[in-house]
């Protein structure tokens, strides 16, 4: 079977390199002139780890990735950990594989890497789809095409793709905006920080960060609301003092994390209306195309390295009827990632409570149940899609 992955990012190589492990003749198609995500950090949790070891990336992900002993939970204003979870060798011992914190442009240089080079075209931007009786075309800009069995749509919340397969449609703004920055470690070794996940949350708003790229930067990305927005683009550049001024009160260690930033970049999280379906001929989406997330389970990575692992999975056991794996795919797959998107908006009202009684009751009930048990995210952490998926 020959597989057209259309989009290079994290959710694409991570799919195409579990296809081309099963056997089958798969390529990817990158609109970018080169394999690289632009962006800042990302959370690679045991459910998603575990897939890209059983690729052959474990000591890539080593060399790479940081990992870490806990994630906190805080007080926006006076640092006091409201909640802590372990996430060091106990989770690997309880899960079978570990937690990772990486650059983007990291991770998907090292699943670039992973595959022949023959296999992967940039400078491919889709402009048109044909479906044939026993296969499918993909067009690209410049005349250039590739045929296919089946044509994958990885290619993000912006997903050409989806576009020409279901339609147009306007993304929806969900009223909250991000500042991102890269911090050198020289810049805040004083700071003394953690190698863990640290999560403040405050009145409208949290910041996050952690160690990237083997502990030489600090990941850092600072979440408000805000009533409207126009731009979905990643690489908008923010003004630090702006930052300073929202962030007004936070902690020290909050505000010195963004003094330091060298550079920022704002965005706004968007989301889209769910689709009917995620498959559709001989066309199947997966990622952000299909199920965009806010960024508050640190997800969304990693449920398209999930959906890539059960398709293959899934193609691997039933290679000969097309469109029954494609309808088990969307079976076994959708009621999971919706569950992951309804809690990460729930997290969002959860983390940016304003100081009162509804703040009170949850910080009382983080302080009750003191470090969080993993049987209270096992169906998460646990989950393996390859091995589930037939």
């Amino acid at each position: 079977m020959k597989i057209a992955v259309v989009g290079g990012g994290i959710g694409g190589l991570s799919a195409a390199l579990a296809m081309l492990k099963a056997g089958f003749d798969v390529h990817v198609y990158e609109q970018a002139p080169g394999f690289g995500e632009i962006g800042a950090g990302i959370q690679i949790s045991p459910n998603a780890s575990r897939l890209l070891h059983r690729l052959g990336l474990k000591a890539a992900m080593e060399l790479w990735g940081v990992r870490p002993v806990a994630v906190h939970q805080k007080r926006w204003d006076d640092g006091r950990t409201l909640q802590r979870a372990l996430l060091g060798s106990e989770v690997e011992v309880r899960f079978g594989a570990p937690y990772y914190h990486f650059h983007r442009g990291d991770l998907a240089g090292l699943l670039a890497d992973a595959l022949p080079k023959e296999r992967t075209h940039a400078g491919h931007r889709l402009v048109g789809i044909e479906e044939k009786s026993d296969r499918i075309v993909a067009h690209f800009d410049g005349g250039s095409s590739a045929e296919a069995d089946l044509l994958i749509g990885a290619d993000g919340i912006h997903s050409r793709v989806r576009h020409l397969t279901f339609g147009p449609e306007k993304p929806r703004f969900t009223g909250c905006v991000a500042w991102r920055g890269l911090v050198p470690a020289e810049r805040i070794a004083h700071l003394d920080i953690e190698v863990a996940s640290h999560n403040w949350m405050g009145p409208g708003g949290h910041c996050v960060h952690y160690w990237v790229s083997a502990k030489r930067l600090m990941n850092v990305v600072c979440i408000v609301e805000r009533g409207n927005w126009t731009s979905e683009s990643w690489t908008d550049r923010g003004d630090v003092a702006e930052i300073l001024a929202r962030y007004e009160g936070w902690h020290p260690t909050v505000r010195s994390l963004i003094a330091a930033f060298p550079e920022t970049f704002i965005w706004a999280l968007h989301d889209r209306s769910p689709l009917p379906a995620w498959t559709k001929g001989r066309v199947a989406l997966l990622g952000d195309a299909c199920h965009p997330m806010l960024p508050m389970m640190a997800q969304g990575a990693a449920q398209a390295i999930e959906d890539g692992a059960a398709l293959a999975a899934l193609l691997s056991s039933t290679k000969d009827d097309l469109p029954a794996v494609l309808a088990r795919y969307e079976a076994l797959r959708k009621p999971r990632a919706t569950r992951l998107q309804e809690a990460s908006a729930a997290n969002r009202v959860r983390f940016h409570l304003p100081d009162g009684p509804e703040q009170e009751k949850r910080d009382q009930g983080m302080n009750a149940s003191g470090d969080r048990s993993f049987d209270n995210i096992a169906w998460l952490y646990g989950h393996d899609a390859a091995e589930t998926a037939p």
